[in-house]
């Protein structure tokens, strides 16, 4: 009897499974609405409580991966989003996470490699649309920023163009294309200045060591007596140690020189001799994860966020590897991907690590 019963139940149950299969898109079509009711109502900027915030929109570095971008950080202070890098999928990645690129008051470019970039065409153009903005995306950063603008605007004037002609000034004002570069001296070593300021947020520029790549910086932003620093791509640096004292956030990039050795004896062995220097030149600029880690100790920081992932973590064990030694330096420290968020209320000490929102 028992087995009898089994054996209809399941019968019944394939039965339904085939019927829902072959009905997948009616059944589709009648959740859709509500599904994208939740998506185009998302305001995650409005959900906040008052304070100092971020979310990586790319937490890696110029390797392809799965879980982590080209570089950039998603800040927001108040009501006021700002974004910092623009690597590959970082635009898109903040539409995923539910923020309207429209809303974004200025990008800030550390420095100039392609992976922090590269994504910069399509944030402005998205920041363009999404909110019929009539004046073109404000660019901070160092000096030779108003070149980099000039090229990616010079590249998407025709498609600017094609925006208007298609949607129309009301969504496409051809005054809002583009960016606007606003450059800034490289402060002195140790020293910083201020690039950007209002009642309640102040953001300063601080030179890092990236050699030889030059200019290269990092920004600190305080808000209500909250306070974080994004170091850019650097080695470890006494002037980001300095500036970072006491802040509750620091964000660090951080590669880890075991698994690019590894990388670069398999490019040996395997007749690669290209690949083989390319791995072993990413040693020298920039910083590991215990050197990260021994800044965050020593500038007696709240929390340490690693982002800029070098090298790709792409299988079970690795993230463990890149962590060795961190846990007896400090051990406050979150391992970035793309969609991680740290909350920061105004005017506590609180640190709250927020559901990814990816």
């Amino acid at each position: 009897m028992k087995k009898s019963y089994v054996a209809v139940t399941s019968v019944l149950f394939l039965a339904l499974a085939l019927t829902a299969y072959s009905e997948r898109g009616a059944i589709m079509l009648k959740i859709l609405p509500g599904a994208l009711d939740k998506i185009m109502s998302q305001q995650p900027l409005a959900e906040l409580p008052d304070g100092l915030h971020i979310s990586l929109c790319g937490a890696g570095g110029p390797m392809p991966s799965d879980n982590r971008s080209g570089p950039c950080v998603a800040v927001m202070a108040g009501e006021q989003l700002f974004v910092v890098d623009a690597g590959t999928n970082g635009a898109r990645n903040l539409g995923r996470m539910g923020f309207n690129q429209g809303k974004i008051e200025a990008l800030f470019l550390t420095h100039f490699h392609s992976d922090h970039i590269d994504g910069l065409g399509e944030m402005a153009m998205l920041r363009w649309v999404a909110d019929n903005n009539s004046g073109p995306l404000p660019v901070y950063g160092p000096a030779g920023v108003a070149e980099i603008v000039s090229g990616f605007n010079r590249a998407y004037a025709q498609d600017a163009v094609h925006r208007t002609d298609h949607h129309g000034v009301k969504v496409a004002p051809p005054s809002g294309a583009g960016m606007s570069p606003k450059d800034f001296a490289l402060p002195k070593i140790g020293e910083s200045v201020t690039v950007y300021s209002n009642e309640n947020l102040q953001i300063e520029m601080i030179s890092a060591d990236h050699f030889p790549v030059t200019p290269a910086v990092a920004y600190k932003f305080t808000y209500k007596g909250r306070s974080l620093l994004i170091s850019g791509d650097t080695v470890k640096s006494p002037s980001i140690e300095k500036h970072s004292a006491g802040v509750d956030l620091l964000v660090h990039e951080a590669l880890s020189t075991k698994l690019m050795v590894l990388m670069a004896e398999s490019a040996a062995r395997t007749g690669n001799p290209l690949r083989e220097k390319l791995f072993n030149d990413t040693h020298n600029y920039h910083t590991t994860p215990v050197e990260a880690a021994e800044i965050a100790r020593d500038a007696r920081v709240g929390h340490l966020l690693y982002y800029h992932i070098v090298p790709a973590l792409m299988a079970p064990g690795m993230e463990a590897i890149w962590l060795e030694g961190v846990e007896e330096v400090f051990s406050a420290v979150t391992l970035g991907q793309d969609g991680t968020s740290i909350s920061m209320p105004a005017n506590s000490r609180e640190i709250i690590h927020q559901s990814s929102l990816l």
